[in-house]
């Protein structure tokens, strides 16, 4: 995902302990500070403004737009709380419109799993900011995975 220098890697860290802090406030309370996702903006404007970041400002408001936009459907529903809208958001800056959408697949996948334990447990509900650093991190760590699954799947389809 970060393509740039390897000398600014430690960026990665910015957007995966701001969605730890997000995680751990959701297990306790299942609230997630408006702070976190401001913080996560904040940074990853001043990050791409001050050329550490590979993607511009306008890429990193065009990725929060985005990471907001595809969440919004599910938040009217209520699949999502506004804290994860906003998370999201915020990691849509982070990451840009295009590694949004592998966040939100990664995502998907693990709140599946979520959803499993939580139906074993005869639970209604569960936090979700935990699935999202799944996705977040499986996202960071390996950026070319779902594309690569794309094209597996695509080979295999004929």
């Amino acid at each position: 995902m970060f393509s740039g220098s390897l000398s600014h890697s430690w960026l990665l860290l910015i957007p995966l302990a701001l969605c730890a802090e997000a995680t751990w406030h959701d297990l306790r309370t299942r609230e997630i500070p408006d702070s976190v996702s401001i913080r996560l903006l904040a940074t990853a404007l001043v990050a791409a403004v001050l050329g550490w970041h590979h993607l511009t400002w306008q890429v990193v408001v065009g990725g929060a737009a985005a990471g907001f936009l595809v969440t919004l459907p599910f938040a009217w529903t209520g699949g999502l709380g506004g804290g994860d809208l906003k998370l999201v958001a915020g990691l849509g800056a982070w990451l840009g419109p295009f590694g949004i959408f592998g966040l939100l697949f990664w995502t998907a996948l693990a709140g599946m799993v979520g959803a499993i334990i939580a139906t074993l447990r005869s639970q209604e509900n569960f936090p979700y900011v935990p699935a999202i650093m799944v996705g977040l991190t499986i996202q960071i760590v390996f950026p070319d995975a779902l594309p690569h699954l794309v094209v597996a799947l695509r080979s295999l389809g004929g």
